[in-house]
């Protein structure tokens, strides 16, 4: 059974049994403002807090955009307050949704510039249609990526090409981006919510108390030496031995059946 919750007409988020769908709804080209961002923090804070959410699936509406990014609108001032509120607004909604407990997954199916990339950035995989453009231009208007992606691209891509979209202004076409490494998949344009749904699915077959951890441990790589969490994963592993999904899913495979996850 699906429900679905349109909050404010920017973002509409639709359940699919474990899965959570997010649709960017802020025609033409669903660009963010300070009360989406916002609500992205409460949207992903609500799906945490279900035990029945185990992964999230992000797109944009149409066929165009993913999404352009920032409202620029609402940077024509010279309110520093107003423009503190909306950077950190950026930087605190990414956060929760790098953060988020589940999978989450970006389906790029067209323009993803800035802040809309940076939105991608913050998820754990990312695909997109053939015909998306990827892209951070932020230095071009006077300013610079300030919802995580001058840290998540470094990351992702590494310096030289995070430095060329970054410095350079340099705009990607789908296939750059997967040959980078950018994007793990390109697909035919109109599939790629198809597609992600498909790969969401797949958490399904996953512990989703396992899944939590070993994102945490996968992430704790990017802020700490490797050998920093050598022995975090071993006691992971151990809290894991005591859960109640590892019991489920021991019993499950013995049994050759279906497990039936309590994501405890």
């Amino acid at each position: 059974m699906t429900d679905s919750l349109n909050l404010e007409k920017q973002l509409i988020l639709e359940k699919k049994g474990h899965i959570a769908l997010l649709t960017l709804n802020n025609p033409p080209a669903h660009t963010w403002t300070p009360e989406s961002l916002l609500e992205l923090i409460d949207i992903v804070e609500a799906l945490n807090a279900d035990k029945d959410n185990y992964a999230l699936v992000i797109t944009g509406g149409g066929e165009k955009f993913f999404s352009a990014g920032a409202d620029l609108k609402r940077f024509d001032h010279d309110d520093k307050a107003k423009s503190f509120d909306f950077s950190n607004a950026f930087g605190r909604s990414f956060e929760t949704l790098t953060n988020y407990n589940g999978v989450s997954i970006a389906a790029i199916n067209g323009f993803a510039m800035g802040g809309g990339l940076e939105v991608a950035l913050a998820c754990d995989i990312r695909i997109a249609e053939a015909h998306a453009q990827m892209a951070l231009p932020e230095c071009a208007v006077g300013l610079l990526p300030c919802g995580l992606g001058s840290q998540h691209l470094s990351w992702l891509v590494g310096e030289q090409w995070a430095k060329r979209m970054i410095l350079l202004g340099e705009r990607l076409t789908a296939d750059k981006a997967l040959a980078i490494g950018l994007i793990s998949e390109l697909v035919d344009s109109g599939a790629v919510v198809e597609k992600a749904l498909e790969l969401a699915a797949k958490v399904e077959n996953q512990s989703p108390t396992s899944v939590r951890y070993s994102k945490e441990l996968i992430m704790a790589a990017r802020s700490q030496p490797l050998t920093t969490a050598f022995a975090t994963e071993r006691e992971q592993f151990v809290k894991l031995w005591y859960s109640q999904d590892q019991k489920e899913g021991v019993s499950a495979f013995l049994e050759k059946r279906k497990p039936k996850w309590k994501n405890d």
